[in-house]
């Protein structure tokens, strides 16, 4: 049964036991707390609603797909850029940075962007630091704002690079294409970081810690790397989780955010496409 009509179930905000069809939770005052009897079938995905297999899904996805667009540009050569699809492959699928939003327009690859990879290797260590961070990051705010903080961190980080990249000189510059889950990752991160400070847990500022070192280790000694979109990621999932607060209970305008924000990449990488073809044919 995909919807159930009467009954209780556990309110997804605060976990305590309310009527299906109650219009709102006693205990933290959660509007509409069955999700119109969806709410079990929901719970069966996990804490996080299925957010992480979704999120490795469709990076996997658009991968496979970046790769056969182009296969004869496919790069075979060097460690990091072993099967790397081609620039023009992803810049097609909406990768950013100076080049393609102030040189092409492309203003809403920001979105896009962190769902794309440069290489086997980029997008295997990103999907097991999402397999890692984001259920973590759900148990603490549950999935809707996971959702809306892993969206808003990867704007700013890539804002963040693609401004550094126009306007910023030599070693501070940006980059001129980027891309990668890294910047949406690095905001849970940030997020977490909020959490442990909110709450003065010393466990979650370890665990936080055991993600920045080595980031901030790879990024001072490896090329290719983007630490604006990094640091941006990172400062974007901090605010973002400031004004979400995660020791207030989830609320039913949060799923809707959670899901303009995965309407509006949808969007962003259909149109990316559109406007891709038209642009290279010119």
């Amino acid at each position: 049964m995909l919807r159930q009509k009467w009954g209780s179930v556990v309110c997804p905000s605060c976990g305590n036991l309310v009527g299906v069809q109650d219009q709102q939770c006693l205990s933290c005052g959660r509007w509409n707390p069955g999700l119109w009897g969806f709410a079990p079938l929901l719970n069966r995905l996990g804490r996080d609603l299925g957010f992480t297999q979704f999120v490795i899904g469709s990076c996997a996805t658009l991968y496979v797909l970046t790769l056969l667009y182009d296969m004869q540009g496919i790069s075979t050569g060097g460690l990091l850029s072993f099967l790397s699809p081609s620039p023009t492959s992803l810049f097609l699928f909406g990768d950013s940075g100076a080049i393609p939003v102030f040189r092409a327009g492309r203003w809403w690859t920001v979105l896009s962007a962190g769902w794309l990879h440069g290489g086997i290797l980029h997008i295997l260590f990103n999907m097991m630091a999402v397999r890692q961070i984001a259920p973590a990051t759900s148990e603490m705010y549950g999935a809707s704002r996971m959702v809306i903080i892993y969206t808003i961190a990867g704007v700013v980080g890539f804002t963040a690079s693609t401004v550094a990249g126009e306007f910023l000189p030599g070693i501070l510059s940006g980059a001129g294409f980027t891309l990668g889950a890294s910047a949406s990752i690095l905001g849970l991160v940030g997020a977490l970081y909020y959490y442990s400070r909110r709450t003065g847990s010393s466990m979650i500022r370890e665990y936080v810690k055991s993600w920045l070192i080595p980031i901030i280790f790879l990024g001072f000694f490896m090329r290719g790397i983007d630490n604006w979109a990094h640091l941006g990621g990172f400062a974007g999932g901090y605010g973002a989780a400031m004004f979400l607060d995660p020791l207030r209970p989830e609320r039913l305008d949060h799923l809707i955010g959670a899901l303009v924000c995965l309407a509006l990449t949808g969007i962003a990488i259909v149109f990316s496409i559109v406007h891709g073809l038209a642009f290279v044919r010119q």
